[in-house]
């Protein structure tokens, strides 16, 4: 009897996503998410080592710090991300959201220079 009920409330809960998804189908989970790029800056001079852990980022080392450009797909990419960084005992002094000019969208000017 028990575990009947719990089949029954597990489909009724899929059931219950599945019509959330098809009622609204202009609404689908990729035209919700957008990926974003974010600068992460973090102390000191990343070695050789710690620019491999981070082949997935644009890495530019300064004279006592490092920041990583990276374009995420999500909220739970950037934890990951943040994570990683900590991870390896690293010092994040600083992280933003870059705003990606509405240009770059078709491709005319690329997000990461600096005239956008």
């Amino acid at each position: 009897m028990l575990r009947s009920r719990s089949i029954a409330i597990r489909l009724q809960r899929q059931l219950t996503t599945r019509v959330a998804w098809h009622a609204y189908p202009e609404t689908s989970r990729r035209t919700l998410l957008k990926s974003q790029m974010y600068e992460i800056t973090f102390a000191g001079r990343a070695g050789s080592a710690v620019r491999a852990a981070f082949d997935d980022c644009e890495v530019s080392v300064a004279l006592d710090t490092t920041t990583l450009h990276v374009e995420l797909p999500d909220q739970a990419a950037l934890w990951g991300m943040m994570q990683r960084i900590m991870g390896l005992g690293l010092e994040v002094v600083e992280l933003r959201q870059l705003t990606v000019p509405a240009s770059s969208v078709d491709g005319t000017a690329d997000p990461m220079s600096p005239g956008g």
